[in-house]
């Protein structure tokens, strides 16, 4: 077994999620997020913010038939990736669909898998397993 620095075995940590991803629990997690994200507060601001801002870029143009539009299109593209606007509201939105869930369905759910996982025929012997890592929990991820 080869671990990291930080004592976690990336071929382990690679084996729990592929199983995750067979058993469709990242599917459930991402419907349940999508499900979600138009009823938030933040998915709903960054909208009015974004029409408002494609409203106001379009003001300075007068449309005619010869108008490049994929000109256009890519002008206004490359000015609201640069005003960084649609990065903060996306991470509001993370904030406010995963983060909400993250505690109470994801861990628990992840945490199942891992402890399963840990206590199947699948696994490296128990003196491969590094301390900590017995009980199913998941290692804290650097910066946590």
């Amino acid at each position: 077994m080869s671990a990291t620095a930080n004592g976690v075995d990336p071929a382990l940590v690679t084996r729990i999620v592929d199983r995750v991803k067979s058993q469709g629990i990242f599917d459930q997690f991402r419907r349940d997020c999508l499900a979600d994200v138009d009823t938030k507060p933040a998915y709903q601001n960054l909208g009015t913010r974004v029409e408002g801002y494609v409203s106001s870029f379009l003001t300075d143009f007068v449309w005619t038939p010869d108008m490049n539009k994929n000109q256009l299109r890519n002008s206004l593209r490359r000015q609201i990736n640069e005003s960084e606007m649609l990065a903060s509201g996306v991470e509001r939105v993370i904030e406010q669909v995963v983060d909400a869930q993250l505690q109470q369905i994801f861990l628990p759910r992840i945490e199942t898998v891992v402890k399963e996982y840990l206590h199947s025929d699948n696994t490296p012997s128990s003196s491969d397993v590094k301390p900590g890592m017995e009980s199913g929990s998941i290692p804290p991820q650097p910066g946590q």
